[in-house]
Formats: structure tokens, sequence, C-alpha cells
């Protein structure tokens, strides 16, 4: 605690440049540096047997004072404050008061908390000294750096801020989306280069295009650092003009302008009541139902969906594209036994006849299901086993070669054809199987009449008849 004119006076915390969201006008002002709340701050940071106060610092009393006087500044340095471009120079002053009985040769600087070499000081005069900067780079904090003048014992004589970077770019790629027709959100990049190294404000605005008035939109940072979200009055039917602008120290940059209808940006929830299941004891499919957006019920519209599905124990998802604007879908061609997580998406278009693609929405939640286990691969003796699945496996990929071509994904073609081609594989398959028993009963029949196995008896009823065959018969084998 120090003392003016009889009052008890807090000394303000060290010197540094105000942060990004520093204004005038807010009590207090100061051109450089910050103010705060020094009952927060009771100690002084450097023992000083004059008290001073800079930059308008707010002072706290513990009397009712009805006029206070305060010490000069006790060094002023100039230019305060500038703003320049990346690889300027500048060259500072720092003039002491004559109050303060300091020489030049009694102070040194300080960049950034770093103290600057003494070959870049000259003394222009018995009480001020200069430091010269070459080649600055932007400045390491958007707030500024902080260029300040010290007394030999360390106290902080004066300080300013340096502004050193690129005026910024105009503002390119904007997009915007509407969820529902409800509100409309929008985002965009900050130019080529991006960053500025100073504080650069980005501000959307847009109007009706043919009459009203510019509009400023006022929640940013909703769906990325560059974007912005207006949730309400909204008019439908008329295009709308949309644009930023952003500003910094060194300029204003305005993006071009894109023109857009609500119609034409809406996206909408992820389809709801995603279920999967099992088509049966195909071991091979699965069954994909879902909900059309509910938030879109009323309006007129078309929507065409997605699916992306992949197994367990992998992170790759293969798309289906062509699922068009049927709510259900059956997945062919799966592994057996197999667990997959399936996500289906939305893209309403065509809203009250709007002629624009439309926005995918988000993938819904993951859905898991599992395909039945393969009978044939459960095990079994079958000794010709091996050569059926060889040549199923290669009739298989032929058949999903051809839909993969000409009829992929969920269209009602592609899995007609799959269940005729399953039918024809079974019939196939029973009339192979029967062919070659009918082979291997013929070999056999062949096989027993080599050895010499009596003929059959004859049909004819006559006893002699049959004795007679065995005399012969016996009489073929005496020869």
């Amino acid at each position: 605690m120090y003392y003016l004119n009889g009052y008890n006076v807090h000394m303000p915390h060290p010197w540094q440049c105000p942060g990004p969201g520093w204004t005038q006008g807010l009590g207090p002002t100061c051109s450089s540096g910050r103010w705060l709340d020094l009952d927060e701050h009771p100690t002084p940071p450097h023992s000083m047997s004059t008290l001073w106060i800079h930059y308008s610092i707010p002072l706290t009393l513990s009397a009712p004072p009805s006029f206070v006087s305060l010490a000069a500044d006790p060094a002023v340095i100039s230019p305060q404050d500038p703003t320049l471009l990346i690889g300027s120079s500048l060259v500072a002053t720092c003039t002491v008061s004559p109050d303060f009985h300091l020489k030049a040769e009694d102070l040194y600087w300080t960049l950034n908390g770093r103290r600057l070499p003494a070959a870049s000081y000259a003394a222009l005069g018995p009480t001020t000294l200069s430091v010269a900067l070459a080649r600055l780079n932007g400045s390491k904090q958007q707030s500024g750096d902080n260029l300040v003048c010290h007394s030999r014992d360390g106290g902080i004589l004066a300080g300013s801020c340096l502004y050193v970077g690129l005026p910024p770019e105009k503002p390119v790629n904007i997009t915007c989306w509407s969820k529902n027709m409800k509100d409309l959100t929008c985002k965009w990049a900050p130019g080529t280069e991006g960053e500025t190294f100073l504080h650069t404000n980005y501000t959307l605005k847009y109007k009706l295009r043919w009459y009203g008035r510019d509009n400023t939109c006022q929640e940013y940072h909703t769906a990325g650092p560059y974007s912005c979200h207006i949730p309400k009055d909204l008019a439908l039917f008329t295009p709308y003009e949309i644009w930023v602008e952003a500003s910094n120290r060194l300029g204003v940059a305005v993006s071009d302008v894109v023109m857009l209808d609500i119609l034409d940006v809406v996206t909408t929830d992820p389809p709801p009541d995603v279920h999967v299941s099992r088509v049966g004891d195909l071991e091979d499919q699965l069954s994909v139902r879902w909900s059309s957006p509910p938030a879109l019920k009323d309006f007129l519209f078309q929507a065409k969906y997605q699916i992306q599905y992949r197994v367990e124990d992998s992170s790759e998802w293969k798309v289906v594209d062509d699922v068009g604007n049927q709510t259900s879908c059956r997945l062919a061609g799966l592994r057996p036994g197999t667990v997959y997580f399936v996500q289906v998406r939305c893209n309403p278009f065509g809203i009250y006849g709007s002629k624009k693609a439309g926005i995918w929405s988000d993938w819904s939640n993951p859905t898991a299901a599992s395909t039945p286990r393969s009978e044939r691969a459960a095990g079994g003796c079958d000794p010709k086993g091996g050569e059926q699945n060889t040549t199923l496996r290669r009739e298989l990929k032929q058949f999903f070669g051809w839909v993969k071509k000409h009829a992929y994904g969920c269209s009602n073609l592609g899995i007609k054809l799959y269940d005729q081609w399953r039918v024809w594989l079974q019939k196939s398959h029973k009339a192979r199987n029967q062919g070659l028993r009918q082979r291997q009963q013929r070999r056999d029949g062949d096989a027993a009449a080599a050895k010499g196995d009596p003929c059959p008896l004859s049909p004819h009823p006559q006893g002699p008849r049959q004795a007679g065959g065995g005399g012969t018969g016996g009489h073929r084998e005496a020869r």
C-alpha cells in the first residue's frame, strides 16, 4: 500500500498489452497496457521510492476523496502502439520525465520479456534512449508484442504494443445449409494464407436479394472457428445475398457474394428407426429398414438414401449409393456368421420443386446384426465337399461381378435377379447330384456284369425254360 496526497493507493500490475477482446469505453481507458481490479493485486511489482501510475490506471482509494492528483507518467514511448507489416523496421524512443531524475544510460529495453541487446540502443538526448528493430516477424500473440522501457533496477517506465502482421485476405469457400428449413448455418475459409498474426474479426452479413437492409449474423463459432448461425426469421422462395467481411488493424477484405435460396440448401436429421435383421436362413444377406425424416413430413419433397456397412473387425466402410427413395434395402453377398454395422443417411431434394441436388444429412448411429452361420461351414465328411465349394465360390464370384456391373446395390432388379439366380443354382445342383447318382449306378452295374454275375431271372413263368436257362449257364461255365 502506497500513499498519494494522504490517500492509500494500490500499485498496478506489471505492464502488458491488452487481450484481443480489449475495447475502449469500458470505464477507465488506456492507450496501451491494461487496467485491472487492483484489489486483486495489492502488492506492488517493484520497490520504488516514488509512486507513479501509468496509462490512466484505475485507483482503489481507502477514503472518499474530493480530488486526487496523480504524478506525471514516468516515461513516454514513441510511437505508441504502432501497426506494421511483416518485414518492417522500427525505431522507438523512450523519453523519461525530468521529475524522475533518470538519464538515458539508466534505461534498457525488453521485447516480450527478453532484454534487447545494447548494440541496438542509441542515446538521443540526456533522458531519451532509442532502440532499432529490423525486419520484424509477425507478432507472437494476436494481442500485440510487449515493447517495454525499464529503469536500471528493473522498474517499468512505459510500454508499447507492437502489432506486426498482414492485412486480411478475402474469405473464400462460403457454404451454407439449412436444417429442416428453420435456420441457416454458413462456413468459410479465411483466405489462401490464413494466418495474419493479428486479431482478425470476421462478420457474416446477409440480405434479401432485391430488397431489404443488410443483416449481421450474431452466433459465431457454432460449426467451427469460421462459422455463424442464423437461428430464425428467414424467408422462403426468395434468394439471399451472403458475404463475409474480414478486418484487422491493417485493413478490410470482403468475400465474393454468394446467392442462395433456403430451399436449395436443406438438410435434415439422420433417418430414424434404423433396423437391421436377417433374411430367413440366408447366410449372405441382411435386411435394412428405416423411416423418413419426420421434420420434413409436411413438405413436398423427394429423398434419396445411402447405406454404408462394415464388418465388426474392420474400419473400412462400403457404401451403397443407389438405394433411391425407398426406405428398405437388402444387402447381399455378405460373409456368413459375421457381425455387420450399418448406417443410413438422407438427402432431401426437390423441396417445393427445387432443382438443386440437396445436402446429405449426418449418418445415423451404427446398428449391428449378424448373418447366419453357413451349414456347409459347420462340418461334414463329404469327400467331394471341397470340390463343390470351389465350384460354388467360382459361380458366386461370377454372379456378383455381373451384378456389380449391371444391377449393383439395393435396386429391385438386383434383388430379383439374385433370388432367381439362387433358385436356378439350387435346381442346377439338384439336377447335377441326380445325374451323378445315375452315372454312379450305371458304373456299378457295368462293374458287376464284368465279374460274371448271373443274369437276371427271365420274366417268363415256364419252369423248364428256367432249368434250361440254368443248364445253359452251367454249360457255358463248363466250356
